[in-house]
């Protein structure tokens, strides 16, 4: 099959397997090239491992400290005449890469929402890795059954208290234009942060210590964006900013709840980049491709790869790490430092239809957008003949 992308809205409908073997090939490249990480976690569960934070924490755990990883993900299988999902493809890369250097891998494939993957997650941790010492909570979905009721919750970006109307910049249409945004409703807000806020993590957490797989002095992170002004009305003072409280709320929570581990668990802040989920979030296209821009400008661009390195050497294994006043691990100041701020703000005041492509950094964004997919890489032949049907 010749896989060429198929683009609908904010996503892309198939995925190319070499083109995202490539991509994870060139994420454990960096990783190589950084110095070994000190008092690394050698049994590490990343919940949500497939793309994105969640593969770059996987793929950092293992090849820049050798650890055993066991991911779960919910990913959909290819056919011989269809493509699988993005997630599926990087995940039988990294399990490729791994075996090659002789690595434990293990990842289980199903709805992270539900006890029958917590408990088959258990099952595997007992049988092969004995306990834990790093749990990373890394899911991004806009539904969650929740597993005692079986009401499934969904999940409204929208904003808080009053109606907004900003800029965004529509990717079909190649259109900057206004959009305006109604407030959400209580119970719109109450399901965001049913599928988005802390809850599941703590289930996970809950179950890992019944069944006595948290390793003493176990870690645990779930990961957040906060942003800055331009943002804040439909992100951090939003429907899903509420969400994210309610991540704060289950660190705390956790913290206090297994202090017969001296468990650490942290909400850890990172920058915005182009996933898959914030391509569905109005304003961020527009406002990412400005701050890809001025950070690359800069010289303070980073992706998930590089991100998630530095969190590991400057956060969750550092000797004192340096934690904001909600007890969050930020790695995101590069992005939210006043002056980067301000160079984007003049921007974005700027912007028009007419000195959009001038002004901001979009063939970035389009760009990482593709890689997603593993497309629009130039190790990739994709007029060759491919097998989508790869297994793991």
């Amino acid at each position: 099959m010749v896989i060429h992308p198929k683009i609908r809205g904010f996503i892309c409908t198939n995925a190319h397997p070499v083109g995202c073997a490539v991509h994870v090939q060139q994420q454990i490249d960096y990783i190589r090239k950084q110095p070994a990480l000190d008092d690394a976690p050698k049994r590490v569960l990343v919940i949500g491992s497939s793309t994105g934070y969640g593969l770059a924490s996987r793929i950092t755990a293992a090849f820049g400290g050798g650890a055993k990883t066991l991911g779960v993900c919910f990913e959909k299988e290819p056919t011989e005449k269809r493509t699988g999902t993005a997630g599926w493809y990087n995940t039988a890369a990294f399990h490729e890469a791994a075996e090659k250097e002789g690595l434990y891998a293990h990842t289980i494939n199903g709805d992270a929402f539900s006890d029958e993957i917590k408990e088959a997650t258990i099952e595997r941790i007992k049988e092969d890795l004995g306990k834990v010492d790093l749990v990373i909570y890394s899911l991004a979905s806009p539904k969650r059954k929740d597993p005692v009721t079986g009401e499934v919750y969904s999940s409204t970006l929208k904003p808080v208290g009053q109606a907004y109307t900003t800029k965004t910049y529509d990717t079909d249409r190649d259109e900057v234009k206004e959009i305006s945004l109604e407030p959400a409703t209580d119970d719109e807000i109450q399901n965001t942060v049913k599928v988005m806020g802390g809850e599941d993590w703590e289930l996970w957490i809950a179950a890992l210590h019944d069944a006595g797989v948290l390793a003493e002095n176990c870690k645990t992170t779930a990961y957040t964006y906060i942003g800055k002004q331009l943002t804040w009305p439909i992100y951090g003072h939003a429907t899903i900013g509420r969400a994210k409280e309610d991540l704060d709320r289950a660190a705390a929570a956790l913290r206090a709840r297994y202090s017969d581990l001296n468990l650490e668990a942290y909400v850890s802040s990172l920058k915005a980049l182009v996933t898959q989920a914030s391509s569905a979030i109005p304003v961020m296209p527009l406002y990412i491709s400005l701050i890809y821009g001025v950070m690359k400008e800069e010289g303070t661009h980073e992706g998930c790869i590089e991100q998630i390195y530095r969190l590991f050497t400057e956060g969750l294994y550092a000797e004192d790490p340096e934690l904001d006043e909600a007890g969050r691990l930020r790695m995101d100041a590069k992005e939210t430092n006043e002056a980067t701020q301000a160079k984007v703000t003049a921007l974005w005041n700027q912007i028009t239809q007419d000195n959009f492509h001038e002004l901001a950094d979009y063939e970035g964004y389009h760009a990482d957008f593709l890689k997603l997919f593993g497309f629009g890489l130039d190790e990739v032949d994709y007029d060759a003949d491919v097998d989508p049907d790869v297994r793991w």
